[in-house]
């Protein structure tokens, strides 16, 4: 895989003043073993319960990147080391948590890229609550069904149509 998010960034200006291109502020940590990873959106809207998070990653990834919005909450973690790891056994490009994760050590040795605001012991509720596939808002920017995003040392971009 070869992209820097620099220079996505520098070579589609005129798509960052437009909004096909965006930049999700730098609010996330880097777990896992893949640095960098690209794909289009599987999006999912939940709030601190992670049944529909497992129901998804127990289905095949096909390259595509989860981007899980949790409201940013601080107060649970919507995936630990069993889910990042069958997300690797079900081919997922990446995962990006807009709220917590745990297990840091067991995701940092899957093969696969975790972004997430920060860890948190403390697990998700069990009811099932929440949305596949829906508009979501990460940090300020819109994310849809479909978008690409790219992820590496530098942040993560989300853009309306593959860039590389």
């Amino acid at each position: 895989m070869s992209f820097a998010t620099c220079d996505i960034c520098d070579a589609n200006e005129d798509k960052i003043a437009t909004h096909e291109l965006a930049v999700i502020p730098p609010i996330f940590m880097r777990y896992g073993t893949v640095i960098k990873f690209s794909g289009q959106a599987v999006t999912l809207k939940v709030f601190e319960d992670n049944v529909l998070v497992r129901d998804t990653l127990e289905k095949p990834g096909n390259g595509h990147v989860l981007v899980i919005d949790g409201g940013g909450s601080f107060r649970c973690a919507l995936m630990g080391g069993n889910l990042a790891a069958l997300a690797e056994k079900n081919g997922w490009a990446g995962i990006v948590v807009h709220g917590c994760i745990r297990d840091v050590d067991e995701i940092n040795a899957c093969n696969i890229g975790v972004r997430a605001m920060a860890p948190m012991p403390l697990r998700a509720a069990k009811h099932g609550g929440g949305m596949r596939d829906a508009r979501i808002n990460v940090a300020g920017v819109a994310i849809k069904p479909g978008d690409w995003i790219y992820a590496d040392a530098d942040g993560v971009l989300v853009a309306r149509q593959a860039l590389v």
